[in-house]
């Protein structure tokens, strides 16, 4: 078989944490921003860390992470 290759798409969407957990950006800071709180804004600029499922499926198009 010859070698997968990593996925473009979520190359540039995911990157390790240092305890070698999944880092994401959060969903929801892209447009429309009027009509959203500063308080939520806040919190969507933090990043977040994908579950285990979504860990897994990660794990097998990026098999360096």
């Amino acid at each position: 078989m010859p070698k997968l290759k990593s996925h473009s798409g979520a190359k540039k969407r995911f990157s390790l944490t240092g305890r070698g957990k999944i880092k994401r950006k959060k969903q929801g800071a892209r447009h429309i921003l009027t009509g959203k709180p500063a308080g939520r804004m806040r919190h969507l600029k933090k990043a977040g860390t994908l579950n285990k499922v979504d860990t897994k499926m990660i794990r097998t198009i990026l098999p360096y992470l």
